[in-house]
């Protein structure tokens, strides 16, 4: 079989033919996006963004990029596909190229949820409600069987406790759900990008759709919920796996790169980071505070 990026588009080839002299790739970009980088993500989100379904590979010929990016990204992919993921970023680096991986971080999730479990039994009570939470942002994003899950659940409470520890945690998205919940008590969960393209096709072939499910709701009987929870358990919404500072470093080195270093969401091997905002916002602050990053450079 010819590899994935001799079947490209027509787009994807002039993307490529068209690159600057420094070619930067961010990969999953959802709508963090740069008018200097290729953005690409599995659903066109704004001008410009590349559509490809990443779990194909990545759709670039060898040593295309000096830079490749993805924040929050690799979680997504199971413990093996992850492996073959960055295999293919490694792919398409040049020599002596960067890549940076953020990804949620374990070890600070944990030792958050350790020290509001300790807090929380000494009878601290201003700590109940971080505890609370912390079991939600440990668990919720890989047990989940429904869009949002149990987190949007509780950030719809008409006295949500503690909100300031939470956007504190996790930043700007969860920060801005709050405040629309502030103006608008109901929360509807965000639908990931993967079924929003689904919902879309539904819609164009509803009478056909409608009758699919109805044929196997008839079929399945009681059965139908688990298939419901099969199709969004594998919709790209839920964590497949977890990374701390130690798996990452591992699973670079695994994947070839050298020179691995954790950095902050502004420091970076890449030249003028902070001036693409793509983890801090304008202001100065880190977009994702609950992140793990990482990066490593392609020797060879």
């Amino acid at each position: 079989m010819s590899p994935l990026w001799l079947e490209t588009t027509n787009d994807l080839s002039s993307s490529v033919q068209n690159q600057p002299a420094k070619a930067y790739l961010n990969l999953g970009c959802g709508y963090r996006v740069h008018s200097a980088w290729i953005n690409v993500d599995f659903a066109a989100t704004s001008e410009g963004v590349i559509a490809h379904n990443l779990i194909q590979g990545i759709p670039f010929p060898d040593a295309s990029f000096d830079v490749v990016y993805h924040s929050h990204v690799l979680e997504h992919f199971s413990r093996s596909s992850a492996i073959t993921f960055l295999q293919e970023c490694y792919r398409v680096l040049r020599p002596q190229g960067v890549i940076r991986v953020v990804v949620p971080d374990l070890e600070q999730i944990t030792r958050t949820y350790l020290q509001a479990l300790e807090q929380s039994i000494a009878g601290n009570s201003e700590w109940n409600p971080r505890y609370d939470w912390m079991l939600l942002e440990l668990l919720d994003q890989v047990a989940r069987h429904q869009s949002g899950g149990e987190m949007y659940s509780h950030l719809a409470q008409s006295k949500l406790k503690d909100p300031e520890f939470i956007v504190q945690r996790c930043g700007t998205e969860i920060k801005n759900l709050i405040e629309s919940r502030a103006t608008s008590p109901q929360v509807t969960p965000p639908v990931s990008r993967t079924r929003r393209i689904l919902r879309q096709v539904y819609r164009f072939l509803n009478h056909a759709s409608s009758r699919r499910e109805a044929v196997l709701k008839f079929i399945l009987g009681s059965e139908y919920t688990a298939l419901q929870i099969g199709r969004f358990r594998q919709s790209g919404e839920v964590h497949q796996w977890m990374y701390d500072r130690h798996s990452l470093d591992r699973l670079l080195q695994h994947s070839g790169f050298s020179s691995i270093v954790q950095r902050s969401a502004t420091e970076s091997y890449i030249p003028d980071w902070c001036s693409y905002q793509l983890d801090t916002e304008h202001d100065g602050s880190v977009y994702k505070p609950d992140s793990l990053f990482m990066e490593a450079i392609k020797l060879a």
